[in-house]
């Protein structure tokens, strides 16, 4: 399988470098990335996570909640979206049949709209939770106007056949590889889940949100900047089951180095790492 790696659309928070541990000063807007990945397989593309998507760029205002829109700034350029990369590498959106979701946060589930033919598989918990909008923060980050997919949605319990790598996860995904898993991660929201690819030469493991922060999968002294750790108290909903699954991450990053590739959804110097280009240039046109 092939795996390409997008980053569709930059979001630019308040607090710059105190936010991404880059940026000049903390006086300028900061830079997080939004690393969706495509994946090449028989059934199709598969896409992990969507980004922002056309609509949201067309018309934010609409989609999208205005504090998180104050917040978070989100650098919209039609060129990064997902359909618009996907594109570039000489494809067409209806030959996406996939797309699996991390969790359904307005910053990774903007692009559904621009995937008509795809089966979206995500967690039923985070379905649940998203429907309900039980709370006003549920309301923001979860955002109705982006779900026209919903009659495509297909959800999975928690555990289907054996772990990985100690992980509970869900595997043999209808239509897809089993070389493709689901691996539940709650705590930055209760569905939350990564999802492992297995490559040629390793495993890939998007960590969705479990993380944000590169050095936060260091063994020895984890840091994590502190606009990022105010961010993922402000968002968690379970934080024990969070700070335990960081912990279990950096294990399997230690115990697995050179078997097992993790990384998280917006974190710019993973991104440029893997994808080998900076975070604001779109993938090379085929």
């Amino acid at each position: 399988m092939r795996i390409h790696h997008l980053n569709c659309i930059c979001a630019c928070p308040l607090g710059g470098r105190l936010m991404d541990g880059r940026s000049g000063s903390i006086f300028q807007r900061g830079s997080l990335c939004c690393h969706c990945l495509l994946v090449e397989t028989e059934a199709g593309l598969c896409l992990i996570d969507t980004g922002y998507g056309l609509r949201d760029v067309q018309k934010p205002a609409a989609r999208l909640s205005g504090f998180f829109l104050k917040l978070m700034s989100p650098d919209f350029r039609e060129e990064m979206t997902a359909v618009r990369q996907i594109e570039r590498l000489g494809f067409e959106a209806s030959e996406v049949r996939h797309i699996l979701l991390t969790h359904l946060d307005f910053d990774h589930a903007g692009g559904l709209d621009d995937f008509p033919k795809a089966t979206v598989h995500l967690m039923a918990q985070e379905r649940d939770d998203a429907l309900a909008q039980g709370t006003w923060l549920d309301r923001q980050r979860y955002r109705p106007a982006q779900w026209s997919s919903r009659a495509r949605w297909r959800v999975h319990a928690s555990r289907q056949g054996e772990p990985w790598h100690g992980f509970d996860c869900v595997r043999d995904l209808p239509g897809l590889p089993p070389e493709i898993l689901m691996v539940p991660l709650r705590g930055h929201t209760t569905g939350h889940a990564g999802i492992a690819v297995k490559t040629p030469t390793d495993w890939l493991f998007m960590a969705g949100d479990a993380y944000f922060h590169h050095l936060e999968m260091r063994w020895e002294v984890p840091y994590c900047t502190p606009g990022l750790r105010m961010y993922q108290t402000l968002m968690e909903k379970d934080r024990g089951a969070r700070l335990r699954n960081q912990q279990r991450l950096r294990e399997l990053a230690r115990d697995q180095a050179g078997q097992v590739v993790v990384l998280c959804d917006h974190d710019n110097t993973e991104f440029e790492a893997l994808a080998g280009r900076p975070v604001g240039a779109p993938v090379p046109q085929s």
